[in-house]
């Protein structure tokens, strides 16, 4: 389906800023890389999750481990999503047993993805903490479950009709973020 662009909230040169930002943020509330484990959430949020860890790895001289995570069975939609959703898989190279998890996704939105993920990280271990960063927090007057990211590249407050679409170079043909509609549905 061909989405009509309202306005673009963000380009390259931003999107490497906000990671930028949510990197230095993690370190300082982590107060350094000891035991901290990023885990990017499939799609977007594995390669932002990546990048996320490559700038801590500028900041601190250590990498920290980046795992991912596949919620496609964990989803409470999952019946409307198809008669053959597509799984793939998750990969945890590390245990999560004590670790700093600090779980990485593209778009927080209702919250309902984010306890999906929650739920399945839950069944590899006890994490010591689990934090959430997201490069776009749509605002909580979505939210259909208590959460809240605690690193946020960018608030966004959007209307329901409206849709937060993140470009990246690992998916698509260009970066950035823009705010969408369907056609018809403006307002």
């Amino acid at each position: 389906m061909e989405f009509i662009e309202k306005s673009r909230i963000m380009d390259e040169v931003r999107v490497n800023r906000a990671l930028a930002r949510l990197a230095s943020e993690i370190v300082e509330d982590n107060q350094g890389v000891q035991d901290l484990y990023l885990i990017g959430i499939r799609r977007r949020g594995v390669p932002l999750a990546e990048r996320i860890a490559d700038k801590i790895a500028d900041l601190e001289g250590v990498r920290p481990p980046v795992g991912t995570l596949d919620i496609t069975l964990y989803r409470d939609d999952l019946s409307t999503v198809g008669p053959n959703p597509v799984v793939n898989r998750t990969e945890l190279p590390l245990g999560v047993v004590d670790r700093n998890i600090v779980l990485v996704d593209d778009v927080l939105y209702t919250g309902r993805t984010i306890r999906a993920a929650l739920d399945q990280l839950i069944d590899f271990g006890r994490p010591r903490r689990v934090r959430l960063a997201v490069l776009i927090d749509r605002g909580k007057e979505h939210r259909e479950l208590p959460i809240q990211a605690d690193f946020v590249g960018k608030f966004v407050p959007t209307k329901k009709s409206e849709i937060i679409k993140v470009m990246l170079t690992e998916f698509d043909e260009e970066e950035g973020v823009a705010i969408v509609e369907r056609p018809g549905t403006r307002t």
